[in-house]
């Protein structure tokens, strides 16, 4: 297969060129639909919308996708949305992933422990869990005297399912290719609801180590895909 790193498309919306990991694909479904393919994955022709959910929300209102795929497709007035679940559950995926590696940690004294020792590269909150216990690990991880990245994009319920344990409100990713991943998707969640953070709450709308704050690129897979049938 072709290498695509430094491939760029076109926003449909802003008709503005950028790298792939900061577009969503699109592509029509058999019944057609318009459908996410946020691992640029699914074959025939595809288009590209910056991954922001305001944007994504004016390709389907103004009909754009219909013009740009030279289709009679329908694009379904929830599809902001819908790109919102599967970027999450992609995220919450590979969390999953980075658990089976064996380099997530959890429970507050292991996570205060591990940031004191400067042993963890991604801090993950609930994003509903307690200001007091947020507060806490937050001084742990000053004593631990390095940036720790912190992600606060999910719930408890959701840290549970990924991570196959109950009551998850702290846990701690160690340095890793996973972990690197895993960071990588929430950035670009995080993009996609606007946020200039990863502690960005759900929008409602119409390989480098990652320890000391470094901001790996956002890579996303590519198979199956032929580069020259997209725009």
């Amino acid at each position: 297969m072709r290498g695509t790193e430094n491939t760029e498309r076109t926003c449909i919306v802003t008709r503005r060129r950028g790298s792939l990991d900061a577009l969503i694909r699109f592509v029509c479904s058999p019944e057609g639909v318009v459908a996410p393919d946020i691992r640029s994955r699914l074959p025939g022709r595809g288009v590209w919308v910056t991954a922001r959910a305001e944007l994504v929300a004016e390709a389907a209102r103004k009909q754009i996708f219909a013009r740009q795929l030279k289709a009679s497709v329908k694009a379904e007035p929830e599809l902001a949305d819908e790109v919102d679940r599967l970027l999450e559950a992609d995220c919450l995926q590979s969390l999953s992933m980075a658990n089976k590696a064996g380099l997530v940690v959890t429970g507050y004294n292991k996570v205060a422990g591990g940031l004191e020792k400067d042993e963890v590269a991604v801090l993950l909150q609930a994003r509903d869990g307690a200001e007091d216990g947020k507060r806490k690990i937050a001084q742990a991880a000053r004593r631990g005297g390095s940036g720790v990245e912190t992600v606060s994009l999910f719930t408890s319920s959701q840290m549970d399912l990924a991570l196959g344990r109950t009551n998850v409100i702290h846990a701690a990713l160690k340095n890793g290719g996973p972990t690197v991943a895993f960071l990588a998707r929430c950035r670009r969640l995080a993009a996609y609801r606007g946020g200039d953070s990863l502690a960005a709450g759900r929008m409602e709308t119409d390989e480098a180590p990652v320890s000391g704050g470094a901001s790996p690129a956002m890579g996303v897979e590519r198979t199956g895909v032929d580069p020259e049938s997209d725009i």
